[in-house]
Formats: C-alpha cells, sequence, structure tokens
C-alpha cells in the first residue's frame, strides 16, 4: 500500500474535516428537505462503510460534527435570524446556499460554543472555497469578520461611570 492511500485510509481527527463533514450533512438536510439527524446517520453509514465521498473521521471528530449538526438543527431560528441582521444587501434567496450553509454553520459556532472566531472563520472560508463558487470565500469572510466584531462587542463589559458626587 502506498503512502499516500495509508494516509488516506487513516481518521481524520481534525475539527476542520468534522465542519467540513457537518457542513455537507447541513447541505444535503436543506437541499432536500430532510432531517438532519437521519442524513448525518446515513452520512456516518457511508463513512463507515468505506465510501470515499466522506473522508474517515475519528471518534473525536465525528462526535464533534454530531455536536454541530445538532447544535444548528436547534438553534437555526436565532442563526438565521442572527445572520439576517449580520449580512446587507443579499436575501437568503439570493445567497448561493453553499454559502449560506457555511455561514449558518459558522454562526452557530461563533455564537454558542467557546471555540475562538479565527479557527471557524478559517475554517468556514476554506469549506466556502472548496465548494463554493469564485467570490465565495471572500463573502464568508466579509459577513464572519463582522459578526465576529458585533459579537466582541456585546460580549465586552461596558464600562461603569461613575456617578457624580454631590
Amino acid at each position: 500500500m502506498t503512502r499516500r492511500r495509508e494516509k488516506a485510509a487513516a481518521p481524520v481527527g481534525t475539527r476542520r474535516a468534522a465542519r467540513e463533514f457537518a457542513f455537507r450533512v447541513l447541505f444535503e438536510a436543506d437541499r432536500g428537505n430532510l432531517p438532519m439527524q437521519s442524513v448525518f446517520t446515513r452520512a456516518e453509514g457511508s463513512m463507515r462503510s468505506g465510501d470515499d465521498t466522506y473522508p474517515a473521521l475519528s471518534d473525536e471528530a465525528l462526535a464533534f460534527a454530531q455536536e454541530l449538526v445538532q447544535g444548528i438543527g436547534s438553534a437555526r431560528p436565532d442563526v438565521d435570524a442572527t445572520l439576517r441582521r449580520t449580512i446587507r444587501g443579499w436575501s437568503f434567496d439570493q445567497m448561493a446556499q453553499t454559502d449560506l450553509n457555511v455561514l449558518r454553520l459558522a454562526t452557530f459556532e461563533m455564537m454558542y460554543t467557546p471555540e475562538p472566531h479565527p479557527p471557524v472563520i478559517e475554517s468556514a472560508v476554506r469549506i466556502a472555497r472548496k465548494f463554493g463558487g469564485d467570490d465565495s470565500g471572500r463573502f464568508v469572510n466579509g459577513v464572519l469578520a463582522g459578526l465576529s466584531r458585533s459579537l466582541n462587542e456585546k460580549a465586552a463589559p461596558t464600562p461603569a461611570r461613575e456617578e457624580p458626587q454631590e
């Protein structure tokens, strides 16, 4: 067996690979109007059976992908509302579904997990470049950078004002 095949056969344990797996599940569920959990279960089965459509994930990476899929499933209305407030000049109907689903996944992670924003944004941009159009990476980066600034401003405590003494 060649080194390339050995490397390809080994389970991938990166969070980026787990995010890509979760993105693909989200995209397929959204496009097919299917329940996300059933799409996840089918994708996991395909992955475990050796179907090279999905990279083989380690148990830890698969658990992280499952967290993302379940989280976006329960938080989607809030995530979509946040994206609608953040994205200027585009409606969800006008956007490429690839870009929208990458944004949903990253927005969920930025809002509901302790993961630092820069690696989330970097992974989202890479997924957008891989699966989206020519400008997808730039678009996703711009939206998520603005969202990150907005979330950081909300999280930063405002300094207490001193009351004037009489």
